[in-house]
């Protein structure tokens, strides 16, 4: 019998979303439901498994950490990238790597809950109505009128904009490779730089796939051309914006907020400024964490591990 571990299955949902039944008489699967950031008490865990399903880059498997799990054979992760998987080093050891697919609605609904948490500022109105705080004590932003600017016109940025003009919103977009033929069939104005596009909106929401170009794409400078009254989303990667530079910008109110999905570690510390800045609104990374899209991701996860059990894998990386 093989041995399959589902690790960071942080809400115990993996077995209830699938049909893992259908491996019972080949593969004994159990969920992993805390996270083990210790390296070798990592090891010490997973280290007789053949078989290991990971979400995102909750754990990372750096080469160096999958030359300890020799049992290892099959590595499935969700979605069909992930940046901390050594796909190569994986791959010179006989392992073999498989993704699944995964929708941009639930990140773009994020998206937005962020963006009307910011300007409506829903956090601190509520806690304020749950402690006996303030009746009201806060203005909010209307986004009517106001400029969305996009950062990544990808599937997610695209539908980020779709919403935006519903409520009305001027939207303009720039990455390195956008043109003008893909923003106007996304129906949105193509900012003629990245600086333009932060001197001109009133929220900037970021879209990108973290790479060496946009590794610290946002650092101090880029923050300062903001306006002092606008507000940065970002639900894809932390590393695009210089994560020391946003703490001063918030701290010193070079802009208004920032609502973040996305942290440099995971979870995020006890002591990291973005628990306790006043103008931040942060959400533990939960932007594709709904049930139609885990049920895709343990599904997919499942026929993954049937196609390699039978010898023809699927959806491989790399």
């Amino acid at each position: 019998m093989r041995t399959c571990l589902i690790l960071d299955d942080y809400q115990n949902a993996a077995l209830g979303l699938a049909d893992w039944a259908r491996l019972s008489d080949r593969v004994a699967v159990a969920p992993v439901t805390e996270h083990i950031a210790d390296r070798d008490a990592l090891v010490a865990r997973i280290d007789q498994a053949e078989i290991l399903v990971i979400m995102r880059e909750r754990t990372p498997f750096p080469a160096d950490l999958l030359e300890r799990l020799p049992c290892l054979k099959l590595l499935v992760t969700s979605g069909m990238r992930n940046l901390a998987i050594d796909v190569a080093a994986a791959r010179s050891r006989g392992i073999t790597v498989c993704g699944t697919e995964s929708s941009p609605t639930p990140p773009t609904e994020l998206t937005w809950a962020l963006i009307l948490g910011l300007a409506r500022h829903l956090a601190v109105e509520s806690r304020n109505l749950r402690d006996g705080g303030p009746w009201q004590s806060t203005i909010g932003t209307d986004l009517a009128g106001a400029t969305l600017g996009i950062l990544g016109l990808g599937k997610i940025g695209a539908r980020v904009a779709e919403i935006g003009r519903a409520f009305g919103m001027r939207v303009i977009a720039w990455s390195p490779n956008l043109d003008d033929a893909r923003a106007a069939a996304a129906g949105v104005e193509r900012a003629q730089s990245k600086d333009a596009l932060l001197e001109a909106s009133d929220v900037v929401s970021i879209h990108l796939v973290l790479g060496e170009r946009t590794r610290g794409l946002l650092g101090e400078e880029e923050l300062r051309r903001m306006r002092p009254g606008a507000l940065l989303v970002n639900t894809s990667r932390a590393p695009i914006v210089d994560q020391a530079a946003l703490v001063r910008a918030l701290e010193e109110r070079w802009i208004a907020g920032a609502g973040l999905d996305v942290f440099e570690t995971e979870p995020l510390s006890a002591d990291s400024p973005f628990r306790h800045l006043p103008n931040v609104l942060a959400l533990p990374h939960v932007g594709y964490v709904t049930r139609s899209n885990y049920r895709t991701f343990f599904t997919q996860a499942l026929e993954d591990i049937e196609a390699w059990l039978a010898g023809s894998p699927i959806r491989l990386l790399g």
